[in-house]
């Protein structure tokens, strides 16, 4: 049976790898995947901290970023939560066909570009509250 510090340990060392493939996706100008992938990044990183924050090991099977650090008593400010609550958006893009054929537009390379920003300032906040592995 693994340890809390494990779990969290495993939630940080899979978001990493994941950052691994969105660096990759935007080197290979695929924009709407890198995003995805940004998003799976934060949101695990969200999911190791609601388990550092609660008694279970275990987070709950959600892709809400904002919820999942709304319950574990995580605030990065207003405009980082408003932030985090569109880029929500980001998590259905490999989903949903119909979702898929409206987003893919969006995401240029200047507006991946400018949403990974905000996303490496985020990622860069919940890391300094974790353990370092």
């Amino acid at each position: 049976m693994m340890t809390k510090e494990q779990h969290i340990a495993y939630w940080i060392s899979s978001a990493k790898e994941d950052w691994l493939s969105v660096e990759a996706l935007l080197d290979r100008k695929r924009y709407l995947h890198c995003l995805f992938w940004a998003h799976l990044t934060l949101e695990k990183l969200a999911k190791a901290l609601w388990v550092k924050h609660h008694e279970a090991n275990l987070p709950p099977k959600t892709h809400n970023i904002t919820w999942l650090l709304d319950n574990s008593n995580v605030d990065l400010g207003k405009d980082s939560m408003e932030f985090l609550a569109n880029f929500n958006d980001f998590q259905l893009s490999g989903r949903y066909p119909d979702y898929l054929n409206q987003i893919h537009k969006v995401c240029t390379e200047s507006f991946t570009i400018n949403e990974l920003t905000k996303v490496k300032e985020v990622r860069t906040c919940l890391l300094k509250m974790l353990p370092l592995e």
